[in-house]
């Protein structure tokens, strides 16, 4: 793929994650304070009914409520600035699984209180999920490293069973497995295909990874950050030109692209590479060396 092909895409997936990053900033402001609302209104209502409890009653209500609306306050600001900078802020290192755990339920039934598509909310928390992981800046072993993709993306045609080995895949390049199959090889990470969420969870017991790179629909994709968590998921939409669940693609430099940022790969593993293929070469000028040495010195030269 040329730099400037490379180039476009990764701009194009910039702009993609920047209309959705306005989205989940605009939900999550509007949420925490719809909390902060709520919370007052929890301390306010029974204030009367408190101070007859007990005249230190109400200030120590009021003292509960200030505190976990400044906590709600910090969460939200370390998230808002962690997505804008890119990097943890306000000890925000942690931040992601209190967005997974309790954002995204408040968010999709305030968006809903908008009008606003629970498809773009999904979108949006998996786009943001995404800066939350890169913001890490973290490199994993590839055999730490999992690719999880959905059977929705084989050709519904395909009499291969790919969901427990996915090596039975004959690559005849008629679906985008193929092209994650050789993506899987290059890097030397885990693949698997699961059907659905119980059969997902299964695979990332079994291989217990520290990172999982997917590919989903926002729906699926969203509650499967969820149910990994705390083990990082970097998600990656697929296209669905016949519709949702058949003959899915994925366009394969994103995942590629993704490999690239996660994967580590041992600077030894890449000098004994190099070595190998200099020692190849090497190989084959002694043989053109000795071929020719033979001929000089064959019988009637």
């Amino acid at each position: 793929m040329s730099t400037e092909s490379q180039n476009f895409l990764e701009k194009e997936i910039q702009d993609s994650f920047e209309a959705r990053k306005r989205l989940f900033i605009g939900l999550i402001t509007g949420t925490s304070v719809l909390v902060c609302l709520i919370l007052l209104l929890l301390w306010y209502i029974p204030y009367v009914g408190l101070d007859s409890i007990h005249p230190w009653a109400p200030w120590v209500m009021g003292t509960v409520v200030a505190l976990a609306i400044g906590f709600i306050f910090w969460v939200s600001l370390g998230l808002v600035l962690n997505i804008l900078l890119k990097r943890p802020v306000l000890y925000s290192r942690n931040l992601r699984g209190i967005s997974i755990k309790f954002f995204l339920p408040l968010m999709t039934i305030f968006g809903r209180l908008l009008r606003i598509p629970k498809q773009k909310i999904r979108a949006s928390f998996i786009k943001v999920n995404n800066e939350l992981v890169l913001s890490e800046s973290r490199k994993y072993p590839p055999d730490k490293v999992l690719m999880l993709m959905p059977h929705c993306l084989q050709n519904s045609i395909c009499s291969r069973r790919l969901t427990y080995n996915v090596n039975n895949c004959k690559r005849c390049g008629e679906c985008s497995i193929s092209g994650l199959l050789d993506l899987s090889s290059r890097y030397g990470v885990h693949m698997a295909i699961a059907t659905g969420g119980t059969i997902a969870r299964r695979i990332v017991v079994n291989i217990r990874p520290r990172l999982i790179v997917a590919v989903a629909c926002e729906r699926d994709l969203a509650s499967g950050i969820q149910d990994a968590y705390p083990i990082p998921v970097y998600g990656v939409l697929n296209e669905r030109p016949k519709g949702p669940c058949l003959d899915t693609r994925v366009t394969l430099e994103h995942v590629r692209l993704a490999l690239d940022k996660f994967v580590y790969v041992s600077l030894q593993k890449t000098d004994s590479d190099s070595r190998n293929g200099d020692e190849s070469e090497q190989a084959t000028e002694n043989k053109v060396q000795l071929s020719e040495i033979s001929r000089k010195n064959a019988p009637g030269k």
